[in-house]
């Protein structure tokens, strides 16, 4: 049981006790209806609580303004019905009350109409344009970057956070953690293992000093998928989403979500390589092709070797032909040539052509490849 949740008992408490004590509405006579009133009263201030803390700082002050627009106006308008009951010089009581009826009535409607209206309109404040603690809201905001389920599971996460690539605060949500621990208590062994490792890498980041983790209860009841929830809270916080789902990371663009795709990142942290230069790969097994043999870097990245069938198992030097770039990451062609390139017996850490621009670099020149 957290602070909050006593606090919020505490009050609620706290009313029925005053409640009980004082016998507001003439209930002298029955003082735990009183205390009852008074415990209910306080529950529907919690629940307020609760759904304000889902609105963003726009929104509140634009319902602060449209409501104190509204009571002024309906100030004004009831001064033009005094007026009126008195230039007519009503003195029927049951009109006079009926005047009082639309007076109320009035404060009412237009309290209730600028409130609504400025919440609405509130999103098109700039608040940065004030400066001071406003100006440094949005700047705030997107300081937070919240993880999906699926990114924790993954758990390259946690590497990049240690290479300080992640500033601000790092979030995740409560029914990410239930969705995870669900996952941890599967019967499957496989999405136990998945969910148990997810646990382990979240516990690894918030041991991390430099990084700011924080669980919050912010939930979504009316929406059922998890996915449109982070995407509800990503429009709240106006922050990004870290994850590496496919489906997740086009939709939250379409509701105008940022997010972070750990896949993206990795692709574009693939080694580059040019057409014509030199790469060692270990051919790991036949391709589709006529005499294709296909090999991987330590990335992931597929190498399609022409003339490399009967290189299966053996670490190799190729040239590279050209390099195609798909939805599903880079592929790369290249070709072997028994009397230029040379073969290895043991399976290189990195490719060959790495090993050359380290030795470029240093102004060396690259020992000669052993037969």
């Amino acid at each position: 049981m957290n602070d909050l949740l006593i606090i919020r008992i505490l009050f609620i408490l706290l009313l029925s006790c005053t409640g009980y004590l004082l016998k507001p509405f003439g209930m002298s006579e029955h003082p735990w209806l009183a205390a009852v009133a008074g415990a209910l009263l306080g529950c529907a201030i919690v629940f307020f609580e609760i759904r304000l803390k889902q609105v963003s700082l726009k929104r509140l002050i634009g319902a602060a303004i449209g409501s104190i627009l509204g009571i002024f106006g309906a100030f004004l308008m009831s001064l033009v019905l005094q007026n009126t009951a008195r230039l007519i010089s009503v003195d029927n009581r049951q009109l006079q009350m009926t005047f009082e009826f639309l007076q109320v009535g009035i404060l009412l409607w237009m309290a209730y109409v600028g409130l609504v209206v400025g919440a609405n309109k509130g999103d098109m404040l700039n608040l940065s344009a004030l400066g001071g603690l406003f100006g440094g809201e949005k700047s705030a905001k997107h300081s937070f970057k919240i993880l999906d389920t699926s990114v924790i599971i993954d758990g390259r996460i946690a590497d990049i956070a240690e290479t300080g690539f992640l500033d601000g605060t790092i979030v995740v949500p409560q029914f990410v953690l239930r969705e995870l621990q669900l996952v941890a208590d599967s019967a499957d062994s496989m999405k136990r293992n998945r969910g148990r490792r997810g646990l382990d890498i979240l516990q690894r980041i918030q041991k991390m000093a430099e990084l700011n983790v924080q669980l919050i209860e912010d939930d979504f009841p009316q929406v059922r998928d998890v996915d449109m929830k982070l995407i509800e809270l990503g429009k709240v916080y106006d922050c990004k989403i870290v994850t590496n789902d496919f489906n997740l990371n086009k939709v939250a663009q379409l509701h105008g979500v940022e997010v972070l795709n750990i896949n993206e990142l990795a692709n574009a942290l693939k080694p580059i390589v040019l057409p014509g230069e030199t790469m060692r790969v270990f051919i790991l097994k036949e391709g589709k092709e006529y005499n294709q043999g296909v090999a991987y870097l330590d990335d992931g990245t597929m190498v399609v070797v022409d003339n490399a069938k009967k290189m299966i198992s053996k670490t190799i030097d190729i040239s590279v032909t050209s390099v195609l770039q798909t939805t599903a990451g880079k592929m790369i062609f290249g070709r072997f040539d028994e009397r230029l390139h040379s073969v290895h017996e043991v399976k290189p850490a990195a490719p060959h052509s790495t090993e050359r621009r380290e030795h470029a670099a240093a102004g060396s020149t690259p020992p000669a490849p052993s037969h």
